[in-house]
């Protein structure tokens, strides 16, 4: 296992100026605040996502500080990881959700989709606090969530359903923009996404195969489409006393089954499970359980999880599609060099394979 995931890439943080950023914003929420503006303290954190950049900044008008985030579409000679960052969706999605749900979400203020300010689209929502659970190194490597009694682990993965269940309570008319729905327009949508991750003519034989595996598990009846996180996992939580007080990173939503999101939030631990065990460390092997999950899910909503091996499997391939689009990008930079084997590109390809061949279950503790 740790041969498995020596080599693969992680994107680069943001190459921004933070003072040339601060002087163009200046003027421009000047206009917006309706009075003379000042923007102090901007940071960039290091821990800078791989899709969105996100900005730190304080800013004051009229006598009154406000506590500030902009979240910026990344350049697209940056190579970025996704074909298209639709910043007004993600907006728009993070408004209704503040709206018509009590799902924890920052004050949405302005956005703007003119790439005349910062050269691409952007909003601006207001500063959240809390601690959200590390991706480097992973949480279940001795973090502060790792190091937590099982009770407070146990409140916060509950509390972290909750979320899931609120969303999925939102009605979907007050997202309809996020059409089309539907777990066939969903699978369409990663496939196109594959497609266009292969531009340069590096396919992946692993990948391919899992399509070709959910052609022939498909689930019998896909059941109702609900707002989709698409990115739903803890680590993109802001948590304070095991609670959540952010949900964040909204460029995945979508309408489709409810599945998809407890999927790819049971999928991701795992993920980092396996790269604990790799390195012979205890990790969390109690918490996130798809059985503990499902089970919180159905006492919440009433509603009981299906197909939950199909819509696994979806997960880990979905992950695939981007940890083969991070590497492609690093070689694309000299970071990494081309593999005789295009799966190795792929992080987690053993765990893909063994969901492929129905036997990761079984080694699962």
């Amino acid at each position: 296992m740790p041969g498995e995931h020596s080599g693969v890439a992680r994107p680069a943080g943001t190459h921004r100026d933070p003072e040339e950023i601060a002087a163009r914003l200046r003027p421009w929420l000047s206009g917006h605040a309706g009075a003379e503006a000042t923007i102090t303290d901007l940071q960039i954190p290091e821990s800078n996502g791989m899709s969105c950049e996100t900005v730190l900044f304080d800013a004051s008008w009229d006598g009154a500080k406000h506590q500030l985030v902009a979240k910026i579409a990344p350049d697209p000679g940056a190579v970025p990881v996704f074909p298209t960052y639709d910043m007004g969706r993600q907006f728009r999605v993070m408004r209704a959700v503040a709206e018509h749900s009590q799902v924890p979400v920052p004050q949405m203020r302005w956005l703007e989709e003119n790439t005349g300010v910062l050269g691409v689209p952007f909003f601006v929502m207001q500063r959240l606090y809390g601690e959200v659970p590390p991706d480097v190194m992973p949480y279940n490597f001795g973090s502060w969530l790792s190091e937590a009694s099982e009770a407070d682990q146990r409140r916060l993965q509950d509390n972290s359903v909750n979320v899931l269940a609120g969303l999925h309570a939102i009605d979907v008319n007050q997202v309809s923009f996020l059409s089309p729905a539907g777990l066939s327009a969903h699978v369409a949508s990663q496939r196109a996404f594959y497609d266009w991750v292969c531009g340069d003519g590096i396919r992946s034989p692993l990948i391919e195969q899992g399509f070709a595996w959910l052609i022939e598990h498909w689930p019998a009846g896909e059941g109702d489409s609900v707002l989709s996180w698409g990115d739903a996992r803890i680590g993109n939580i802001m948590y304070q006393d095991f609670t959540p007080t952010a949900v964040l990173d909204w460029e995945m939503a979508a309408l489709a089954p409810r599945e998809v999101d407890l999927g790819w939030f049971i999928f991701l631990h795992r993920f980092f499970e396996d790269i604990a065990a790799g390195f012979d460390l205890p990790g969390m092997p109690n918490f996130l359980r798809r059985q503990d999950v499902c089970a919180t899910y159905e006492r919440l909503t009433a509603y009981q999880p299906k197909d939950l091996d199909f819509y696994l499997v979806y997960a880990a391939l979905r992950h695939a599609i981007i940890m083969f689009r991070i590497q492609a990008r690093a070689i694309h930079f000299g970071e990494a060099e081309v593999p005789a084997d295009p799966d190795e590109m792929i992080m987690h390809r053993e765990t893909l394979k063994a969901m492929l061949a129905g036997t990761y279950w079984d080694g699962v503790k």
